[in-house]
């Protein structure tokens, strides 16, 4: 079986101090490339304070164009995208280091203005600022781009590691490169919506986000690609089409539930599925997937965690581990937003509920 241990027993000095330098050098990148890079500059939503920010979208181009790069750099053998294999560890090390003295940094920059303080712990865990800016660029977007474009660069770093191997790729490594890289595109193609979620509204910019970002994200979420390197058993097709199936369809509700959310929001009288949007007072939408589930976002998005772990078939639990965490953690977040959207909406949300009473699984739960 594939162990993970491996990048750890070749942990260094001399690669943690090279994994400083390509982590430092990377979000410096992106850092800079998120401030001059052209991009289309969108209004967000008004936060708690009722201030309206406005964010510059070319997060779609930096990452299309780092892919582009690294990919002809190791084809052309100037650089090995194995290096981020071979230095995971130290990578992971660095990543952990940096989440907490940006947090702490923060933390430090917002008490030099701020008479109160809701204590250290606290205000470094969860942050003391909603919109932190450095150089001209929103932290809090930008740190979705080091976050998912390492992801999609660790996932590559492992097919180039399986083909420098065995001389080829496997079935199951190809479904979970299309499927990872689906799905890190998809999020950046879909920037423009992500500007009115709750993270990017509502929440505070500390340690949470920013080891979220930083660390649980790209080093995480990866674990089934791991996996995959040295797994070279065939796979039977219909094994590989009910996988197919599954990350479709989970695909399909994921970010079809968002879109779908945020076109109404931006325009009530949108069509959906081919018909005007039906919606309570004009306010809460119970069309397309709205009208089947009140969380079929979550719902799809765990179908697509396990799409990622099933390409390891069952070689291990460890794959799984985040697919099962994710559940949880989304089903604990249904119930807070029902909470939360019961106190907002009152009334309007008891309707909405008997309309649509399940949440993540239609006509089950």
């Amino acid at each position: 079986m594939p162990e993970i241990p491996s990048a750890w027993t070749t942990f260094s000095g001399q690669h943690l101090l090279e994994a400083a330098a390509i982590f430092l050098l990377f979000v410096g990148v992106l850092l800079v490339g998120s401030r001059w890079l052209p991009g289309r500059n969108v209004a967000g939503r008004p936060d708690v304070n009722g201030v309206s920010r406005t964010y510059k979208l070319n997060g779609l181009a930096l990452f299309l164009i780092v892919m582009l790069v690294a990919v002809l750099a190791d084809v052309f053998d100037l650089i090995s995208l194995s290096v981020l294999h071979t230095h995971f560890a130290e990578l992971f090390v660095v990543a952990n280091i940096f989440a907490w003295a940006l947090s702490g940094v923060l933390y430090w920059q917002a008490s030099r203005g701020q008479s109160e303080s809701p204590g250290l712990w606290r205000g470094v865990f969860f942050g003391r600022q909603l919109n932190p800016t450095w150089f001209g660029v929103d932290l809090k977007l930008f740190s979705y781009r080091p976050s998912l474009i390492a992801l999609a660069l660790f996932n590559v770093s492992f097919a180039v590691v399986q083909y420098d191997t065995h001389g080829g790729l496997t079935l199951q490594m190809i479904l979970y490169q299309a499927f990872t890289l689906l799905y890190v595109l998809n999020y950046f193609q879909f920037e423009y919506g992500m500007i009115y979620t709750w993270d990017i509204v509502s929440e505070r910019f500390g340690w949470m986000l920013a080891w979220g970002d930083y660390v649980l994200v790209p080093f995480f979420y990866c674990l089934a690609g791991w996996w995959l390197i040295d797994t070279t058993d065939s796979w039977p097709a219909v094994a590989a089409a009910a996988i197919c199936v599954l990350f479709v369809v989970g695909f399909c509700m994921f970010r079809g539930a968002n879109e779908q959310k945020h076109r109404f929001k931006q325009n009530t009288e949108t069509s959906i599925w081919g018909r005007p949007a039906e919606s309570l007072d004009g306010r809460l939408l119970v069309s397309g997937f709205w009208g089947v589930g009140r969380h079929l976002n979550y719902s799809g998005e765990i179908c697509v965690y396990f799409s990622f772990a099933l390409t390891t078939a069952f070689s291990s639990w460890i794959p799984y581990a985040l697919p099962v965490w994710l559940t949880a953690l989304l089903w604990h977040r249904s119930r807070r937003d029902d909470r939360r959207c019961r106190a907002k909406y009152g009334d309007l949300w008891e309707r909405y509920t008997r309309r649509v009473p399940h949440a993540l699984i239609p006509r089950v739960y």
